[in-house]
């Protein structure tokens, strides 16, 4: 198995169809949540829907310069996102999210040995198989998240919420 073929199974893993590591994967837990639990706060956490927005940022970012774009993506952007009102805004995330993970593992299958080896766009972000092992371990911690969010979620049987300000009415 190549490399790039071996990275593209571990993205699958967290992003798709993996059971193995997590026991869950984000598509799984996605498909599971109601867009209002997507926009429940808990305390002062982020909700499902700023992280699952998040991560897609990332990889969109990653596609774009793997299709040869500039590297645009900046962490003061990754939460910025419009709100989720309604079933088929949390749907459009979602299918954004599982369409670009998709396109994502793609890409990285069909990688070059050669090309993981190469700076990221500049020497200082390190290679391309740097670049991919942090979407893996950054995917992993916000699956974490997400599932932990859910079991919280749930135990509050999911109370109205104000539409306006996502707090518990």
């Amino acid at each position: 198995m190549t490399r790039s073929t071996s990275l593209a199974n571990r993205l699958r893993e967290v992003l798709l169809n993996g059971h193995w590591i997590a026991n869950t994967n984000f598509k799984e837990q996605l498909e599971k949540i109601s867009w209002e639990q997507a926009i429940q706060n808990v305390d002062n956490l982020n909700t499902i829907a700023a992280i699952t927005f998040h991560v897609n940022y990332y990889i969109g970012g990653l596609i774009k310069v793997f299709n040869g774009g500039k590297l645009e993506i900046s962490d003061k952007y990754s939460y910025d996102f419009p709100p989720i009102q309604s079933s088929e805004d949390w749907q459009k995330l979602m299918n954004d999210f599982l369409f670009n993970a998709e396109v994502f593992c793609s890409q990285v299958e069909g990688m070059e040995n050669a090309q993981l080896d190469q700076p990221f766009v500049d020497e200082k972000y390190g290679s391309y198989h740097r670049n991919i092992e942090a979407v893996i371990e950054h995917s992993y911690y916000h699956l974490g998240q997400i599932s932990l969010l859910r079991k919280m979620i749930a135990e509050r049987s999911v109370p109205p919420l104000d539409l306006e300000t996502s707090k518990i009415i």
